[in-house]
């Protein structure tokens, strides 16, 4: 099974454009995933899908899922706004008053959550949402289990992103992911870099962002500027998780369309040859 995830679309930053930057670097994203070797089974939009959270941003995003070939399967961010997020996107399982959701088709069960808790950059998990994750991880105790959130429940070194040391909402989430060992790995977005990482036992995942990537400056911060660099113009990224029917590989690319350096004509075949031998012994 292949995952594909995409993150931190922050579709709407230039509302009245309609090439904006973002629109642009999504397009870019797509249009590599539609180039891959193996298509994705599915898209995994995970949260800050638009700027603003305004319905035309979201009507615009929705126009570009509905012309892709794999089914999008989006959650929310600290950017978004539930209300306006579900009025277009209707086809979104919802309960509670949260976007939250369970895929049950393919090889990994799939369960995505809704950490938007509107006015935090950090996000939330609040108790409900806790027993709801709860319950539907023990539904299936047996089952490989993906599990999909916008925020990392843990640091990342880059202090004016990453969560403070005293967010209960992400000891309540590795709480309940704890009790689980058939979830795989937690998956996430938010910071705008590749980042993997570990809560407990539970192996996290950072994507690389759509929109442009967060600098990667791990020096503490305060409030006095410093002129170090937060925004850089690194490539659109996305990550692809690659299911084996024993692990779960995950994968950092871009949509860069790097040149070609080597291909595998007849002048490689012994080296490829002697590869699988090796392997096979």
């Amino acid at each position: 099974m292949l995952i594909a995830q995409i993150t931190d679309l922050h579709i709407g930053f230039e509302e009245d454009n309609p090439d904006e930057l973002n629109i642009q670097r999504l397009r870019a994203v797509l249009e590599s995933l539609r180039a891959l070797d193996r298509a994705p089974d599915l898209v995994l939009a995970t949260g800050d899908l638009t700027d603003n959270g305004t319905l035309q941003s979201y009507k615009d995003l929705k126009a570009i899922f509905e012309d892709c070939p794999w089914p999008v399967w989006p959650s929310l961010g600290n950017h978004d706004v539930r209300d306006n997020f579900l009025g277009v996107f209707r086809d979104i399982p919802h309960s509670n008053g949260f976007a939250h959701y369970v895929i049950e088709d393919g090889a990994v069960r799939i369960v995505v959550l809704d950490t938007l808790e509107e006015g935090r950059h950090g996000g939330g998990f609040c108790d409900a949402r806790a027993q709801w994750l709860d319950q539907r991880l023990a539904e299936a105790p047996d089952r490989p289990t993906l599990v999909v959130a916008h925020h990392p429940p843990i640091p990342t070194g880059i202090d004016w992103m990453t969560i403070g040391p005293n967010e209960a909402w992400a000891g309540r989430l590795a709480d309940v992911l704890a009790g689980h060992p058939h979830v795989l790995k937690l998956v996430t977005g938010h910071i705008h870099r590749a980042i993997s990482a570990q809560r407990g036992r539970t192996p996290v995942w950072v994507s690389p962002s759509v929109a442009p990537q967060v600098a990667l400056c791990l020096n503490p911060i305060t409030d006095i500027p410093d002129d170090r660099p937060l925004i850089a113009a690194e490539d659109p990224g996305y990550s692809l998780h690659y299911w084996d029917g024993t692990t779960l590989i995950s994968h950092a690319a871009s949509a860069n369309h790097a040149p070609v350096l080597a291909r595998y004509g007849a002048h490689m075949r012994p080296l490829i040859s002697g590869l699988l031998e090796e392997k096979r012994s």
